[in-house]
Formats: structure tokens, sequence, C-alpha cells
């Protein structure tokens, strides 16, 4: 849509992704229909915080009508609901630019994962997604827009039955509101009890009476008023007069979700700065978390005036968090890129960051199974920040949980993991992959077992990253068991546990010089293990070398052009070994036999032989001796 005036009626084809989406509208796909009014308000109530903004800097936008309200009409002989607002209002431009695309991205995905869940969480993808506008054909066969920009003299129209187009037009003023925004939807027939005051009223109580705008609602295009929602800030109210379901109805008018909170935390900050905070843990993991943005969800008020929701007040790795923060102490009159780069929110930031860990921990020490289904949902975005935010890493760290070799089906904290260090050990020990289940079978981990040495086992991918930047706990390094040396000769075998076999060290000796030379292309080293015990062979990183599983994730993401050459231990008490080292090799099959090794053990690290077609030969001349 162009920004000049528009002076004729202009209808356009959807975008196609918000074709589809409309398709899925009109055909039901959610089960909760409720969830369109929901939505609806929402925009109101945000066209009116805008107003109030902007109103700041320019007062004549709000004229003669000051106070933001939001109006219900009901026409049940008719079959019409109207949601009217005395917001910001649109232009034709606007309505072009906001009715008729879907301005966000990850649209695809939000498609795929919309036909997917259809009938079952749908109706919270709605409003993560951010296309709640577009619900309102899950119940209208038509839907129309009146609306004028506050602080013109000019009203437009938009209209369109879902189904492929949409059209926009000018309409003389007395057609549209003074200010503001009247949406009409026309209803479906088996929709018609959203005409009804009960349907509607029970609605907005239970999903929007806490929106900071007031509610009227009409029974009748003629009829009086009644107020159902009052508009006050429930932040600022004392936390005894808020109940549970009052803080679930505004969380999920808030945050966009439908579930209930698993964790609020609400206070007032007194001191050098004032200000009000209401924050929420989700239950479920919302749609957009590992968006590429790394977005954040806590809005900006400054004394009750919605600022703007890109302030960055939390850190990334706590953009699960949703609520607000209301500074007494900000400008009002200051722009939000000034405001980023206020000392005040800075202070804000800092204050706000500290309380959620220390909240956090209480929750972890008081009640743990609720603090457990917390870190089960966020606990790897939780880690980042063990990558990202030196000066809280050592909070962060306390609040880690971790699935072990000792404990894959419950969570362990460092605490507790430190607590059980074995004789003589002085590190803590961790294993990174993709999977937990290939993590726990892991030939490397079998010379830590027989010695009933935990480790730690770490399936996400930002493990690999934060165990790399030195970090420690209470003085205790991290050590990956499959990067250098294991050093577990000091360390005692665990009780009933089996002393490996005693190598001839001569004949082992000679092999392993053999290895070398014919795996010289393809390993940097070929020695002797001390952290194998029933596998023959096992691949480990060079000491100064990256990580093994984080070498294999650059890689992947072709960010590491050359991949260091990784070290072939060998365990000299397994009898193929012992075979191989006291072979003579009369048959000339020792170096086939040393290369199925070094493929027997890239399989066991779930890879791929190096080279498909010489593993099959090999494979193939060593059947074929086998068999005669």
């Amino acid at each position: 849509m162009t920004t000049e005036t528009q002076t004729t009626a202009a209808t356009h084809a959807f975008e196609a992704d918000v074709s589809k989406l409309l398709h899925m509208m009109v055909h039901s796909v959610y089960s909760d229909k409720d969830v369109f009014l929901r939505e609806l308000i929402s925009n109101a109530a945000d066209a009116c915080e805008k107003l109030r903004y902007e109103g700041i800097a320019k007062p004549s936008l709000l004229g003669d009508d000051p106070q933001p309200r939001i109006s219900i009409i009901l026409d049940a002989d008719q079959g019409r609901l109207t949601i009217e607002d005395n917001g910001i209002g649109m232009s034709a431009a606007d309505m072009g630019e906001t009715l008729g695309t879907i301005a966000r991205s990850g649209t695809k995905a939000f498609m795929d994962k919309l036909a997917a869940e259809a009938g079952k969480e749908g109706s919270q993808l709605i409003g993560q997604f951010g296309v709640g506008f577009y619900s309102a054909f899950m119940v209208a066969t038509q839907v129309e827009v009146f609306s004028r920009k506050a602080g013109t003299d000019e009203a437009a129209s938009w209209t369109s039955d879902g189904l492929g187009t949409y059209t926009i037009a000018p309409v003389d003023l007395d057609q549209a509101p003074k200010r503001g925004t009247r949406v009409v939807l026309h209803l479906m027939d088996d929709a018609k009890s959203y005409a009804e005051r009960y349907t509607v009223e029970r609605i907005v109580k239970a999903q929007s009476g806490h929106v900071p705008v007031p509610i009227i609602l009409f029974e009748k295009p003629d009829a009086e008023g009644a107020d159902i929602a009052d508009g006050a800030a429930l932040w600022l109210k004392p936390k005894a007069e808020i109940s549970e379901e009052d803080y679930a109805d505004f969380y999920r008018s808030v945050a966009g979700q439908y579930d209930s909170p698993a964790h609020t935390i609400h206070y007032r900050a007194e001191g050098r700065y004032e200000y009000s905070v209401l924050t929420f843990i989700p239950q479920t993991k919302p749609f957009d978390l590992f968006d590429p943005d790394r977005k954040g969800h806590i809005k900006l008020y400054v004394r009750r005036v919605f600022i703007t929701d890109e302030a960055q007040i939390l850190p990334r790795y706590l953009r699960f968090v949703r609520g607000l923060v209301d500074s007494a102490d900000l400008p009002l009159n200051m722009s939000r890129e000034m405001i980023q780069d206020s000392p005040v929110l800075a202070a804000i930031q800092k204050g706000v960051t500290g309380r959620l860990l220390t909240e956090l921990e209480k929750l972890a020490a008081n009640d743990a199974d609720a603090y457990l289904k917390i870190w089960d949902n966020f606990g790897a975005v939780l880690k980042e920040g063990l990558y990202e935010d030196f000066e809280r890493r050592e909070a962060l760290l306390g609040l880690a949980r971790f699935r072990t070799t000792s404990a894959q089906d419950s969570w362990r904290s460092l605490k507790d993991y430190v607590a059980d260090f074995k004789e003589n050990q002085t590190a803590i020990y961790y294993a990174t992959g993709s999977d937990l289940d290939r993590l726990s079978t892991s030939p490397q981990l079998e010379g830590f077992r027989a010695r009933g040495i935990e480790v730690l086992l770490l399936p996400d991918q930002v493990d690999n990253f934060w165990t790399t930047v030195g970090v420690d706990y209470e003085g205790k390094p991290f050590k990956s068991v499959t990067q250098g040396g294991a050093d577990l000769s000091l360390i005692p075998l665990a009780e009933g546990a089996d002393k490996p076999a005693a190598a001839e060290s001569g004949a082992v000796d000679g092999f392993l010089a053999f290895a070398k030379e014919a795996l010289a292309d393809a390993v940097s080293d070929v020695r002797v293990s001390d952290r194998l015990t029933s596998s023959a062979v096992c691949l480990v990183a060079p000491e100064s070398g990256m990580d093994r599983q984080l070498e294999k994730l650059l890689a992947g993401a072709g960010q590491l052009p050359q991949a260091a050459k990784p070290v072939l231990e060998i365990n000299p008490a397994h009898a193929l070994i012992q075979k191989l080292a006291a072979s003579d090799d009369a048959d000339g099959m020792k170096s086939d036999l040393a290369h199925l090794l070094l493929d027997q053990a890239r399989i066991a690290d779930g890879e791929q032989p190096h080279d498909a077609r010489a593993f099959a030969e090999r494979l193939d001349r060593l059947m074929s001796k086998a068999v005669g």
C-alpha cells in the first residue's frame, strides 16, 4: 500500500501465507473459538496504549477525549458483534500494511505447526504468533473495520469475507469513530451466542479482565453501557488484594499464553530508583523460544504509560519470562532509543535480573518439584547465560541441573555432584552430544563407570559452548571425557569392579607403532587408553584440541574449514587387541584391521566411516578370509 491518501475503493489479494492462515481459521482448526475475543480486545488495548504514549509528546492527539476505553456492542437481532476503541487508529495505508500481511518472521514454521496442532494447542499459537486479528474469521462470515487515525481528518474501511481478498475504501467521517478503530463481526449462524451478554461478559472476565484499559459492554446498540473491566493496573495493587486467578488472567493477557504461570514474581523496588515488577514464568514453552533474534518479552511502562516492548530489560537467556516493569523515574518524553541507553534502565535491568535469579534459587530450595518443571522447559535457555554472563555465572551454575550417568531419569545439581566426588577426583567430568541415550552408552564412559565416577550428560547445543570458556564450580574445573587424557589411574576402581587383565606390553607396543604408521593420515596418535574397559577402541580429541562434539557442530555449520585429527585409543586388555598384537601379519590383513578399528570407533561415536567404499572392501576381504 502507498502512504498517499486513498480516494477510491481498492480490492487486494491476501499474501499467500495469510490466505493459508485464513483458510485454517474459516475451517475452524481450533476447538476453543472464544480466543478471538481476547485477541481483538488485546489489539484494542494496544491501540489505546500507543495513543497514550504518542499523546505525551503531542497532547492534541487526545483532543477532548483523553480517557482510553474499549467498547463492546452487541446486536443479537442482526447477529453482529462490535469491538471499538478510541486508541491511535489506522489510516488506509496502515490497514493495508497490518491487515493484509503477517508482519512476523517464521511464518512458514508457524503454518506447519498450526496444521500439525489443529484441535490440540492451536489456541496458544494464535497469541504466540501475533496473528490474532484473523481469528475473527473463526466466528464471522464477514469482518468490517472502520478507523480514523488520531490527528487526521480522514477515515477508511477494510472489509473481507476471509476467502482470499480484502477491500480498503475511504469513508465519511461519520461512518468511523471520532478516533480509533471499530471492528464489526457479522457472526456465523453457529456463533450467534457471541452477541449475547452472558457469553461475552464471561469471556471478557475470564480472559481480558485485567487489560489496562476500561471495557464497557453495550447489550444493544442503543443501550446504556456497563463497565465490565475497570482498566486498573494490576501490578500496582498490593499482592494481598490479588488472587491466583487474577494473576493467571493477567498473565494470559500480557503474555499471549493460554496456560497458567508456573511461577509469578510480583514486587515493588524502592531506593534510588522506584519501579514495580510483575513477571511470569510460563508452564509451557513459548513457540518462539528459539527464534534466532532471541527477543525478550518484558513490556516497559512509565507511570502506567506503555512505552515499548522492545527494551532489553532482561538478558536473552531469560527471554522465556513474560510480564512488565513500570518505572517511576524514567522520563515520559524520552525516546525509545534513549531509554535503552539510560542509566535508570541499566539499574532496572540489573535489579530485575538479580531478583529473578534469586527467586529461582528460593524456588529450587523450597519446592524442588516446581523448579525442576521450569528447568525441564527452560534449562537449555538458562544455560546460555553460563556462556554469556560472567557476572552471574556462579548463580547460574547453582541453578543448573543435569542428567548424569548416575541419574539419567532425574536431575542433579553441581552441589550434589561435588559432594559425591571419588577419592583423588579433582574435576567435574562431562560428555556432550545430541542424544541422551547415545551419550549414556559412549565407550569413553567405561573407565569412569568402573571407578564409580559420575559424568554429566550434556545433550543441548549450548553445552558445547559454555563448557569451553574456563568455567569452574567451587574451584573444580570441568573436563570433557572425550578430550585429552582421562588421567584415571589415581582413582581406585569401584568395589566389585573387575580389574583389567594385563596385556603383554611388548606386543601391544608393536601394534601401536604399526597402527600409528598405518593410520597416520587419519589420526594424530594411537595410544593405550585408561578410559576403556569393555570396548576395543574409542576416539578422543587431542589435549589442546577442540572437543569432539563442538568440532562436529561447527563443521556441520560450515564454520570449521578443517577438523583436527583425533586420537585413537585402544584397550590393551581387550581380546581383539591382544590377538592383533600377537599376529605376525603373514596374510597381510593387519592394515585392513587397523583401519576397521578406526571405523569401528567412528561408528561408536555416531559417525560414518570416512571412506564408505574402502570400509566395505576391507570388510569384504575380512569376511572372505573368515569363511575360507
